[in-house]
Parts: structure tokens; sequence; C-alpha cells
């Protein structure tokens, strides 16, 4: 290969000679010039959409990541994926496509990336899926790239976001807010475009890709409406032309030290349940072993330092303004909590990009001191026994208790859930369970942030706990318990649960119990049978055929 070659690697093969005549016809037609043939060619993945705050200013950053490319003299070509938005589809039919689009975003980065011949690219993520789509296909593809996350929404009248409508919902229900009260939450909430303002799941995503190193220092940290956030997209365009030059690719960068750094912030941050089942998606996409034992394992040791809502005070624009996760990272780094010696997109190592960060400033309480945590291990409790055989999840951040023992409220389906919550037939030392929500049984795995949302507006937080096989939205809180493996849908425990069995959690044991014998749930199992398929044909029919256990990060590209 020409040293002219190994600058362009892919798009050489695709540009160059006399027999590649009409692609540079094809390519004269959008844009190209005969220099521009001999530039490397970088990709811009936008996740553009006007269905969504998340990603209706994406096309805006896009443009800025071209910039940045074009600058350091390599030719960017812009192109589109989907998205869906959680906010708008949750509690709906349409929240099954939710997790399925992650692998449709993932699928079709790595299909226009390989199928054009780009050298390299930058991904562009607003919505909680965007994310983890982005660095699946940055693993898989293995090409010099760079992630930019969309940014954080600003708080809306006072300091509302998504979940204080959702939360209002039940409070309605509850008779505590008025129909003219509830118009001006919904009406108040969403203030312009950006993703969801607490530490929820693009918050937390675009956290922990950070720590892994595949995106620019402060990126997780910046509003979607700013000036730094329009240079964060700029320098990522000429960012990824030096990695295509220096041949820096993911796989520099991912190893399983990066990953535990990206669980490290999780855990520090707070951050959301979903980070357990996509850092798993990465890390089978990078190919490094990763299991719900590693999260067991590093949260014995890290603890919650952020009063992020949806538990906490906090909403992301706050933690921006003191500096955003940079000075955290540094505190966990000297504290040996976090691996310094990790690559990242800057071509410099962590420690490296962290060694002239300045500490949160005097009086701040967004970002707690190691000395005083919130809590001292993780709030990301996996959770096993005869209810859990292959694991669960639990977010326990210390404001619900360690320890709930109630009797089980079954319901085949989140809208049933929620109706009976609404309702008030869910009351104080219910279990609710929610199954048949599964990444097979929902399909998609729906979150469950209408029924915890109406619970918490009810004011029964405190005294009823919800366990699913689907799982949470980041905006979830309280006793909460997602991604029950095996699932409903494959006969699990779950499906075989009656109303009235006695079922305790203990997150200081890290089990998850009901109170019924074997051989009562072997009959049990015995008389089951497996329900129709939600979907028989399309996009949700071909995910249920082809999608892993929750335990395994939901991927849909392990055959073995």
């Amino acid at each position: 290969m020409s040293e002219q070659d190994q600058k362009r690697p892919y798009s050489s093969k695709v540009v160059d000679g006399v027999e590649k005549a009409a692609a540079r016809a094809m390519l004269h037609a959008v844009g190209f010039d005969a220099s521009d043939f001999k530039r490397a060619q970088v990709g811009i993945a936008s996740t553009w959409s006007n269905l969504t705050p998340c990603n209706m200013h994406i096309s805006t950053l896009a443009e800025a990541a071209a910039e940045g490319v074009a600058s350091a003299d390599a030719k960017p070509v812009t192109f589109n994926t989907i998205t869906v938005s959680d906010g708008i589809s949750m509690g709906s039919p349409g929240m099954r496509y939710s997790l399925v689009s992650r692998e449709v975003i993932a699928d079709s980065i790595e299909t226009v990336v390989a199928a054009q011949g780009f050298d390299g690219f930058v991904a562009i993520g607003g919505c909680d899926k965007n994310m983890p789509g982005c660095a699946i296909a940055m693993a898989r593809l293995d090409r010099p790239s760079v992630f930019v996350y969309g940014g954080t929404i600003q708080p809306g009248k006072d300091r509302r976001d998504v979940v204080s409508v959702f939360e209002a919902v039940g409070q309605h229900a509850a008779g505590k807010l008025s129909d003219i009260e509830l118009k001006d939450i919904e009406a108040t909430a969403i203030p312009g475009p950006g993703s969801c303002g607490g530490m929820y799941t693009a918050n937390t995503m675009a956290s922990s890709i950070e720590a892994m190193g595949l995106s620019l220092p402060n990126s997780s940290a910046q509003e979607a409406v700013s000036p730094n956030k329009l240079a964060d997209a700029r320098a990522a365009g000429a960012a990824v032309a030096h990695l295509v030059q220096r041949g820096i690719k993911p796989s520099d960068i991912l190893s399983r030290e990066a990953l535990e750094n990206a669980i490290t912030v999780t855990i520090a941050l707070e951050g959301s349940t979903n980070a357990v089942l996509h850092l798993l998606a990465i890390a089978h996409a990078a190919g490094i072993p990763l299991t719900l034992e590693d999260f067991t394992r590093i949260g014995k040791r890290v603890p919650v330092l952020a009063d992020m809502r949806p538990a906490g005070h906090y909403a992301m624009s706050e933690l921006i303004a003191i500096g955003g996760i940079q000075p955290l990272m540094k505190m966990l780094l000297q504290e040996g909590l976090m691996h310094g010696d990790c690559l990242t997109v800057t071509g410099k190592t962590l420690a490296e990009n962290l060694a002239d960060v300045a500490p949160y400033p005097e009086g701040q309480r967004v970002i707690r001191p190691l000395a005083e945590p919130i809590k001292k291990d993780s709030h990301l409790v996996i959770l096993k026994g005869n209810l859990a055989p292959e694991g669960a999840v639990a977010k326990i951040t210390g404001h619900e208790g360690l320890h709930f023992k109630g009797t089980a409220r079954c319901f085949h389906g989140e809208e049933a859930a929620l109706a009976a919550i609404l309702d008030g037939t869910v009351v104080a030392g219910d279990v609710v369970v929610v199954r048949y929500e599964g990444p097979k049984g929902g399909p998609g795995m729906r979150e469950m942030l209408s029924p915890t949302s109406a619970i918490n507006g009810r004011g029964l937080s405190n005294q009823v706990a919800l366990i699913t096989d689907g799982r949470f939205s980041g905006g979830s809180h309280g006793f909460v318990i997602g991604h029950v493996t095996p699932e409903a849908f494959d006969g699990g425990p779950i499906g075989l649960l009656e109303d009235g069995d006695d079922i305790t959690i203990d997150a200081e044991a890290a089990t998850i119990t009901v109170h019924v014998d074997d051989a009562t749930l072997a009959a049990r199992k015995a008389r089951w049978s497996r329900p129709e398929p939600y979907a028989t044909r399309g996009i949700l029919a071909k995910y249920a055929l082809t999608v892993r256990s929750a335990s395994e990060g939901a991927v849909t590209d392990k055959f073995d």
C-alpha cells in the first residue's frame, strides 16, 4: 500500500484508478472536485430529526463537524440515520421500538461507512439510544472516529424537566394537582433543544462514552444550544482527520480498562440502569469480555458522589456550570479508581487530558467529596435469586432504603400496571410485577417511566416496589428492579409469579427472592405456556428472533 493509500486506506479503494471513473463521476455531482479525491474522506453520521427536542439541532452540529473536517484538509460527507423519542413514545406501543433503534442506528452507520469507504467518521447523537448505537458502530467498524454528544437541554420553568411531567400525571391522579396546574407543567417543562436534563440515560451515556475515551474532553457536559457545543463539534471533525493521519482506531482506545472507567464514572454520577445494558453491548461489539459481575466488583469500591436528578437535586446544566465531569474524573483518578493510561480520541491518555483540570469550586454541592459520599458503594446493584437466576439490575440510591418485602401484584404488560396504579388498585406493600416486557417478550424491553412516575406521583415511592423484565428510564427512581432474567417470555420465574406471592428484595445481600418452594414453581412451570408473540413480521419480529438476554446487553449479532 502506498503512503497515500495509508492515509486513505478505505476511500482509495473506492475512488482511485481509471476503473473508478464512474464512482468519481457520481461524487462530482455531490460536490467533490478533483483535489478531494486525494483527501481522506470523513463521514458525518447525523441523527438529526425534527421529531424530538433531543435531536432537533443536530444538523447544525453536523455542519460544524464538517467544517472541522475540512479545516484539517480532509473531505467531509454528511449522512443521516434515524432516531426515535423515548419521551414521546413512553407508555405507548411505540416504546417497543426504542431499544430496537439502537441496533438500527448501529447497523445503518456501519452500512454507510463501510459501503462508501469512509476513512473515518464523526458520530453525533442526542437521545438515549443514539449514543450507544453510535459507540457500537464505532467499535464494529474500527475506523478512526469520534463521538459528539448533542448536549443537554436547559431547565424549564421552576427547574422542571420531562420527569416533572410524568410525575405530575401521578399527582393529578391522586388529586394533588388541578387540570390547570398539570397543563402549566406540560407547557413549560421542555424549553427547547437538548436531551433530558437530569442524570438520565442520555447524560449518563454521554458521560460514560467520554470516560471511555471515545469523545473529546467535556463533550458530555455542554448545553445543546451553546458556543461550547458548536466548538466541540468542529473540534471533533478536525480530531477525526488527525486520527486518520495517525492511524488511531477505536480498538486502540477501547479496552477492559476503558470500560471500567466508564462504569466507574456511571456509578459516581448515580447514572441510569440503562448504562448496564449499553456498556455490555459496546463491550460485545469491541470483543471485550464484560459481565454483570464486573459491575458488582467495581461497585463495591466506587461511591456515588453526584447529587443529581432523578433521585437527587441538581440538573445537568448545574453540573456543567461547575466544570462538568472532568474534575470528577481527576478526583477519581487521584484516588486510584480510574485507569489513567487509557488512550483517548485526543491522541493522549486520560491522565494527560486531566493533568491541567482545575478542581470544582469551593462550596458547590453537586458533586460530593469522596469523604462525604451520597452512598459508599454503587447504586447499580446486580441482584440474583430464585426470581432472577441470571440476574436483575436494581437502582438503589439509598433514598428508598435497602430492603423491601411485599406481596406480588402481577400484570401482563405496562398498560395494565399503569391503569392499576392510577386508579388506586396498587396500594402500600405491593410489589408491582410488570412482565412480558423483556427483549423478546415485549419485544423491545420497554421502559417503565410511566408506572414508576405514577407511583412517585401518588406518594407511594417508599411503600411500593416495581419489578420487571423490561427496563427503566434514567428518570425512574424508587424501589425499582429491571432486566429480570430469564424473562417471562422464555419461561423465567417472573412469568410464574402469582398475586399474593411474598417477595423480598435485599440490596445489601444482592438477592431477590420469591418465597415459593421449588416444587410449586416447577408445577407452575409445567402449566405455563408461552403467549403468542406481539409481532410476527417486520422489524419487531426480526428483533425478537435475534435478540439475546438483557444480561448479555440485548445484542442482536451473537449467534452461537
